[in-house]
């Protein structure tokens, strides 16, 4: 909560700034951000490291049972991608990413590029370097950072009441300890495990299909009556027949 008061007076200091010099964003432009600045506007046809940000950004918005690549490639999935993104908090929905879409993301990340309400600690609960697991730990970081991104677009999409996260990336040790399958996604980082709270199971597993997970396991699956499960596996696998699902 403080980090979040802190970031939003700090915005409001930069935007009365920018009133006073006259350079408040236009259309192309937007405020500088400590985890990544956007230098251009984007829309379909461009392609880029810029348009990859963006695409990380907005892969929750993919639509019901659609998963958004993650490719540099600004087609026309990523543009309706945009477009559930600036519905979603009250922007016009036009596909493009201007100022305007630019500076909604800069209120919702933080310095270390993860989104306002997951932590990086909160999936990683195994060890500080996210080493250990099936991948490279610069691998399993990057993909717990945009499985946080979705879990943002699924809190929002759920009236932005918590969503609490129970388990994340494992190393292969921390996985043995915990009983977890030898093939589990906790092992690449892009797995997380979700408890009632605010929500109930069937809820989580419900809501997460319009949001980008390939992975979803739940009540009624074996051994997930407690918790559900996200993840990015290669393709579609969902089970939560107590959810309908």
């Amino acid at each position: 909560m403080r980090r979040r008061l802190v970031r939003t007076f700090l915005a409001l200091v930069m935007f009365a700034a920018a009133a006073l010099t006259g350079t408040i964003a236009t259309a192309g432009t937007a405020q500088a951000d400590s985890c990544y600045t956007w230098g251009r506007t984007l829309n379909r046809g461009d392609s880029g490291s810029d348009v990859k940000q963006l695409q990380i950004r907005v892969a929750g918005y993919p639509g019901y049972g659609n998963v958004l690549a993650i490719d540099g490639e600004f087609g026309p999935a990523t543009e309706a991608a945009v477009k559930r993104f600036q519905r979603a908090y009250g922007l016009s929905a036009d596909g493009i990413a201007g100022s305007q879409t630019y500076n909604k993301i800069y209120a919702l990340q933080e310095a270390d590029c993860s989104p306002a309400h997951f932590d990086f600690s909160e999936l990683n609960r195994c060890n500080s370097t996210w080493s250990g697991g099936a991948v490279s730990a610069a691998t399993a970081r990057e993909n717990a950072k945009r499985t946080m991104w979705k879990l943002e677009a699924m809190r929002h999409a759920l009236g932005d009441a918590p969503i609490r996260v129970t388990s994340g990336f494992r190393s292969y040790a921390c996985n043995n300890a915990v009983g977890g399958s030898p093939s589990s996604r906790h092992l690449y980082g892009d797995a997380a495990d979700l408890g009632s709270g605010s929500h109930s199971l069937c809820t989580l597993a419900r809501q997460a299909r319009y949001h980008g997970f390939r992975g979803i396991l739940g009540p009624g699956f074996p051994g997930h009556n407690d918790h559900t499960h996200l993840d990015h596996r290669s393709s579609r696998y969902w089970s939560a027949s107590s959810c309908g699902i």
